[in-house]
């Protein structure tokens, strides 16, 4: 019992308090959140368990990568890319979803369901960091850029087809980030914007179903559809701005029904319980977070570990802004949750996980790390 308390005492004294702060605040704010939703019938407490296990699960998940080398996770990418592409192939013959998005496995005997994709975002982030790294001052060579965005598009496409456009955005933003933060050429971010440009109607026309098609019209014209493809960002806004500035208050009673209102629509129950304000405090605290996550980037002795902090840095941030941009209807619904705060176990461990891999940064690059 001494070496276990002092072995916390020194992962205290070496980690980053205030990344650990804001996590813990997060949870704790999105279990009150979901507890809520219970109290108005919208959600069984099974929900509110299960987050609330995720989040201790989490917790011990960051602790234990936290306490490796990022750069034997690094060298290790043999092992865990296997089996992370692995559990997303399987989703194509045992997942669970939706129709057109079978994107979950099952837990055999406690019933519950996994997301295997977010396994893959770590496990991508290790691997194109450790990829960008040894390719240098050499990525803007045709030939080099061509394998890099070679390894980028491999799990982007497979997701796709999967049916999980939500988190092949998420990828897509990982990936521009850390190529960004690499020294990727202008010039051809000039000429990816040009071929984005160019490729829209194809996309448009030949990719997208009428469904999605719909969800984007929507945006700008909200009558259109009002009780079909429109009706989840309807009412999500209603619900926002019902909240005024204070809210209605988390256990009210008095709130109106969103789908996935537990989950994606989680920030549309924010606005309308603790109204601006609360919407205010759970963006701060993500805020915070994202710049703990970029400052160990900064502080990285080396480029691996200023890449792995820059891609979960993106994760984040772009689930962020993708989840608020849907609850204000400012951008189409694609299934993204909102980071810690959503309901979703696999989501919030995965989180957690990630968070651990930028606080594996962090500490092996803290002088006082290996100091009794």
């Amino acid at each position: 019992m001494k070496k276990f308390w002092s072995e916390a005492t020194r992962y205290y004294r070496t980690t980053d308090k205030l990344l650990w702060a804001l996590c813990l605040g997060a949870s704790v704010f999105s279990v009150v959140l979901l507890l809520g939703i219970n109290h108005s019938g919208y959600v069984m407490i099974s929900r509110v368990a299960v987050q609330a296990l995720a989040a201790l699960m989490g917790c011990c998940a960051m602790v234990a990568i936290s306490k490796v080398d990022y750069h034997t996770m690094a060298d290790l990418w043999r092992l865990h890319l296997p089996l992370a592409y692995l559990f997303v192939l399987l989703t194509f013959v045992v997942g669970q979803g939706r129709a057109d998005d079978m994107a979950w496995l099952p837990i055999p005997v406690v019933g519950l369901t996994f997301q295997p994709s977010e396994l893959l975002k770590l496990s991508f982030i290790i691997t194109f960091s450790h990829h960008l790294q040894k390719v240098g001052d050499t990525l803007n060579q045709p030939a080099v850029l061509f394998t890099v965005l070679a390894h980028a598009a491999a799990p982007i496409l497979l997701i796709m087809l999967q049916g999980d456009h939500g988190t092949a955005v998420v990828f897509i933003f990982m990936v521009c980030a850390m190529l960004f933060s690499a020294g990727l050429s202008l010039k051809y971010v000039a000429a990816a914007l040009a071929a984005a440009l160019a490729a829209t109607p194809v996309v448009w026309f030949g990719l997208m179903d009428e469904d999605k098609r719909l969800r984007v019209i929507s945006l700008f014209n909200p009558d259109l559809d009002p009780n079909g493809v429109g009706f989840q960002q309807r009412y999500g806004r209603i619900a926002l701005g019902s909240g005024k500035l204070w809210g209605k208050g988390i256990f009210s009673g008095n709130h109106q029904y969103v789908p996935e209102m537990y989950n994606d629509f989680i920030f549309s129950f924010v606005g309308e319980a603790l109204g601006f304000i609360g919407c205010l405090a759970v963006l701060v605290i993500l805020s915070l977070l994202s710049l703990r996550l970029l400052r160990a980037g900064r502080g990285a002795k080396d480029k691996l570990g200023e890449y792995i902090c820059v891609g979960v840095f993106a994760m984040i941030a772009a689930q962020t802004v993708m989840n608020v941009g849907m609850c204000l209807s400012v951008l189409p619904v694609i299934g993204v949750t909102l980071p810690l705060f959503s309901g979703g176990g696999t989501s919030v461990v995965a989180t957690y996980m990630g968070i651990g891999l930028a606080l594996s940064v962090y500490m092996h690059n803290n002088r006082k790390l290996f100091t009794i």
